[in-house]
């Protein structure tokens, strides 16, 4: 990414409580962030838009967050962008399913703001 370019962060969540709190938690960061309601949407989202980071959760509808980020993972273009699950899945679940699909990093529900913001720092150093 070049140091002019706007980091793209994609927040998939079903949750329109959890979707606001990440949207008000990240806008001063100067990042051009885009929402999707359920994976359907996510997908579409990733395959328009191209962001550098998602924040994806697990549990949503048309297709969860493991199939979009296995089929994310599948793909030449976009196999490398940056993923943290955010799930509610329970916190041995998560930490054994979210690497196996390819995630990046990976937070339970609820989460610590100050976690995540770690875990997105340790990401955008990345890019």
């Amino acid at each position: 990414m070049s140091t002019d370019e706007q980091l793209r962060i994609l927040l998939a969540d079903d949750s329109t409580e959890i979707r606001l709190i990440l949207r008000e938690h990240l806008s001063d960061r100067g990042w051009e962030i885009f929402e999707a309601t359920d994976g359907a949407e996510a997908l579409e989202t990733i395959l328009v838009e191209k962001p550098h980071l998602i924040i994806l959760d697990v549990m949503m509808p048309e297709l969860n967050g493991w199939e979009v980020l296995k089929y994310l993972r599948s793909k030449p273009h976009i196999k490398d962008t940056k993923v943290l699950m955010l799930t509610g899945v329970g916190a041995k679940v998560n930490s054994l399913t979210s690497p196996l699909f390819g995630a990046d990093l990976y937070l339970d529900k609820p989460f610590d703001l100050d976690v995540l913001d770690e875990k997105l720092d340790v990401l955008t150093a990345e890019l």
